[in-house]
């Protein structure tokens, strides 16, 4: 996966050292931090693309993202892409979830499934949750689940 920053720089390095570097530097300027994962999809035409994001939260001091861009062209019903946007996810979490630990920062893996019945992505949301729950990690659904359902929405 290739990152970048809000702004459009690129992330040259690997995505662990560059999220290590930040962990180690926002700790030396004081902050507390909370990692959150999502991604978000969107169809467009014959092409799905992606979004993942990786939300570094400081505690009442604001936040910043990491983005990347993925797109596919195989088609995919609704259960398949919001497991797949959940795969990504944790995809993600998972390489990074050992340095999280390492330097006591909190991870949250995102969903962008609603829990309300009436709404078709609730079709994902048992297996998207024991997915996320199953790999150790902390699950977040809509409306919680602001980094897929708001920030990585906005990057698709």
């Amino acid at each position: 996966m290739k990152w970048r920053r809000l702004n459009g720089d690129r992330i040259e390095q690997a995505i662990a050292d560059a999220v290590r570097d930040t962990i180690v530097r926002e700790k030396a300027a004081g902050h507390k931090l909370k990692v959150c994962i999502g991604t978000d999809s969107q169809v467009r035409g014959k092409v799905i693309e992606f979004a993942t994001v990786i939300v570094f939260l400081r505690e009442k001091k604001g936040g910043f993202m990491y983005i990347s861009n993925d797109r596919t062209e195989k088609r995919m019903g609704l259960r398949e892409r919001m497991i797949a946007e959940v795969a990504r996810s944790v995809e993600v979490a998972y390489g990074l979830c050992d340095l999280l630990d390492e330097h006591n920062v909190a991870l949250e893996v995102h969903a962008d499934i609603n829990t309300d019945p009436h709404f078709k992505s609730n079709t994902a949301l048992r297996e998207a949750m024991g997915y996320i729950l199953g790999m150790g990690f902390v699950f977040k659904a809509k409306p919680d689940a602001f980094a897929s359902s708001t920030c990585a929405d906005k990057m698709v």
